[in-house]
């Protein structure tokens, strides 16, 4: 039974070939497109409306140079938020449950920005591995530190991520599967089990939404000292 609530992580395959490819191209085709008419529908009108203010909220604390990462976060963004809440639904997969996928966002995206602060600004980007006014012998013990807590940004971005939301995916399953056996023995205290198992679906909802938000918002403090 253990080994059965893990499979809902295992990627889905078909005639011996991963179908993660599918279940993260897919979704793109569910945001519609801006037509050729002069005034949208009510839909692209708030898919629009909230991408702005996402977006305006990002870049609000950036400077002119990291406004160019506004198209990539936005689109990340909004890309983390259909894949978490339609693996919520069932029989379907969540690609960012794999520690593999999320580590393949938060590496590149975490390096390019100590790439353009090397590049734009070392002597700043090296100084934030010294804080200022540090006693001289604990110099070295705080360079080591703090080139080590660089280092494990990307790891804490990918992690937190698949933690959130396969611990999620795990309760919801155990709870699901209470509801299933106690229902045949003790219908009240079924009821109120799938009543905790409503409130806890709106909850990973949110957890869904959240993480991918936390996760740019991450990513933009680490832009914002870049630049």
């Amino acid at each position: 039974m253990m080994v059965s609530f893990f499979d809902q992580f295992a990627s889905p395959s078909f005639l011996g070939i991963p179908l993660i490819a599918l279940a993260i191209a897919l979704p793109w085709l569910l945001f519609p497109t801006p037509p050729s008419r002069w005034i949208n529908n009510r839909l692209i009108t708030l898919q629009t409306w909230f991408i702005n203010r996402f977006t305006n909220q990002l870049m609000m604390p950036l400077n002119v140079g990291g406004h160019k990462w506004a198209l990539l976060l936005a689109s990340l963004m909004v890309f983390l938020i259909t894949i978490n809440m339609l693996g919520l639904l069932p029989y379907t997969f969540t690609p960012t449950t794999q520690l593999s996928l999320n580590m393949g966002f938060a590496v590149p995206l975490w390096l390019a920005t100590v790439i353009i602060g090397m590049r734009n600004q070392p002597t700043v980007a090296l100084g934030h591995l010294l804080p200022e006014g540090t006693p001289i012998p604990l110099i070295p013990v705080l360079i080591i530190i703090e080139t080590i807590s660089l280092f494990i940004r990307p790891l804490a971005l990918g992690v937190r991520l698949t933690a959130n939301l396969t611990a999620g995916h795990l309760l919801i399953q155990l709870i699901a599967t209470a509801v299933f056996v106690l229902l045949p023995m003790m219908p009240t205290v079924a009821i109120l089990t799938a009543t905790v198992l409503f409130l806890l679906t709106l909850l990973e909802v949110a957890v869904a939404m959240i993480q991918a938000y936390v996760f740019v918002l991450l990513l933009s403090l680490y832009l914002q000292e870049n630049v």
